[in-house]
């Protein structure tokens, strides 16, 4: 990784719900010295409830929805110009629906987010906004929410703004002309990793409680590990991709981000469900509940190895020294940890058609291809190229890959597999500009080679925080289970968290 300083970053003023049509204005990002040391808990306040105690708040009438949202909106306002998360707000409408909430709760009526304001990635339509997916240029608002935010209406979430990616959500970072740079309110000279970057950002500072992001190679975990959050990869249809019935060939899942399990759990319970033309339709879990179960004792498998990427990648010192703590955490607690190797063999050769083919979908139809980053014109040429005949052979493999990787739980007995989410902590920003196609890719996979095996197989996953390096900078774990295995990953998260308990040390942005 580059370890050149960053060059000075400007980045886009939000758009607001009535700013469609203007180029947005640019505000300067105040470089942050790096840390000294590992974050110690902080003595300060939360900065805003989490998602279940902002629910139970407005149940209990301790406070309004309209003042839960006014407050997000005002930190998001205040951060935009250091962390530049957000691409648009819904200043205007969240305030309307949070006072239409209030008179709901004031009535008597009840729903697991009523009045409780969130926000969703940039990737999401949600209705009277573009959906740019950090792409340039304008696009028109669209006028039919996507059904994950359909649901989270449904359970009476306030949808407050929309959260900064990267272009087409192709890269570990969250960074592009579109918008500028998002930062991490860890360290604002580095990345919080993407491309769910700015969900991240959003939620790792405290300007609201959740959000919801998407997962195609490692896009909700890669940023959770990288900001010291819970990060959900739920198996694949469990929350609806719709108006895509099956989002980059099957890749690409929603999920939330949050700094406890529990807020996790419960931001996946109110998004998840199919629609009715989804493909994929796991039968139902129920996260929360899961949140609040003993895992039992279980078989961990603790895997060094990545697939292979043809970079050597492994896990830097400071990544393995985390995981390596974790591992014994959980050994301390009761669970069998020894090391494995899952056998993966040649999974990337399926990995690589289905993601440019996806990619070369999603591009085909920006109105301005000329707009598009070169690198992002380079994956559309070769998602052509290997669409088709190639891309389907590559999907048909995945039966078999399922029964290879799947023996490390069927025929190994192990119940959970534990590896690195990245192997190192956050890029600086600035780490992959001006890098070609090739070399960019060669780089994302040297720095994240422990994903994305697990979109492949549609599986679900958790980033839970496994600490800091000694520069202040968070690293993370994976929690990777087979198929539909989310209350139990769910449920082992939350016994680490009881014991580590993550959610006490807050960065110097909240």
């Amino acid at each position: 990784m580059s370890s050149a300083e960053p060059t000075e970053q400007t980045g886009p003023a939000v758009r607001s719900h009535s700013e469609h049509s203007e180029h947005p204005g640019h505000a300067q990002h105040p470089e942050h010295a790096q840390h000294s040391q590992r974050p110690e808990r902080s003595p300060r306040p939360a900065p805003m409830p989490g998602l279940a105690e902002s629910a139970r708040l407005l149940t209990d009438s301790t406070t309004t929805s309209t003042a839960l949202v006014a407050d997000a909106l005002a930190r998001i306002e205040a951060a935009q110009p250091t962390l530049n998360a957000f691409r648009h707000l819904r200043a205007e409408a969240a305030l309307a629906e949070a006072a239409e909430a209030d008179r709901r709760l004031a009535a008597g009526e009840r729903l697991p987010l009523l009045g409780v304001p969130v926000a969703v990635k940039d990737d999401t339509d949600v209705a009277g906004l573009p959906t740019h997916f950090g792409c340039d240029g304008e696009r028109p608002p669209v006028t039919t929410d996507s059904e994950a935010v359909r649901r989270l209406r449904a359970a009476g979430a306030v949808i407050v703004g929309k959260t900064n990616s990267c272009e087409l959500g192709q890269w570990p970072f969250t960074e592009g002309p579109a918008f500028g740079a998002t930062r991490n309110p860890w360290n604002t000279a580095h990345t919080p990793g993407g491309s769910s970057g700015g969900s991240a950002a959003a939620v790792a500072a405290g300007l609201v409680p959740a959000a919801l992001g998407s997962d195609g190679a490692g896009s909700v975990r890669i940023p959770a590990a990288w900001t010291h959050l819970v990060g959900i990869k739920p198996q694949r249809g469990r929350v609806s991709v719709h108006p895509h019935h099956d989002a980059f060939q099957g890749l690409t899942v929603n999920g939330p981000l949050a700094r406890t399990v529990a807020d996790a759990a419960l931001l996946l319970d109110a998004a998840a469900g199919a629609h009715p033309d989804d493909f994929h339709r796991p039968p139902a879990v129920r996260a929360s509940d899961a949140a609040r179960r003993d895992p039992g004792r279980l078989r961990i498998a603790l895997a060094w190895r990545p697939p292979l990427t043809l970079t050597g990648a492994g896990p830097g010192p400071e990544v393995r020294r985390a995981v390596a703590a974790l591992a014994e955490t959980l050994a301390r607690l009761g669970h069998h940890v020894e090391e494995a190797r899952p056998r993966y063999g040649l999974i990337g050769l399926t990995f690589v058609p289905r993601a440019t083919a996806g990619i070369a979908e999603f591009a085909a139809r920006h109105p301005e291809p000329a707009l598009l980053d070169p690198r992002t014109r380079s994956a559309l040429r070769t998602g052509t190229r290997l669409g088709g005949r190639v891309v389907r052979a590559a999907r048909a493999r995945e039966v078999r890959q399922h029964r290879r990787i799947g023996a490390l739980f069927d025929a190994s007995g192990y119940d959970v597999l534990l590896t690195p989410t990245t192997a190192v902590p956050p890029p600086r920003i600035g780490t992959f500009d001006r890098l070609s196609a090739w070399r960019t890719d060669v780089t994302m996979a040297a720095a994240c080679p422990y994903a994305w095996p697990w979109n492949v197989l549609g599986w679900p996953g958790i980033n839970v925080p496994a600490g800091f390096t000694r520069s202040g900078l968070p690293v993370g774990a994976q929690l990777l289970g087979p198929s539909r295995s989310e209350e139990r990953l769910i449920a082992l998260a939350a016994q680490l968290e009881d014991d580590l308990r993550w959610y006490e040390h807050r960065p110097p942005i909240s």
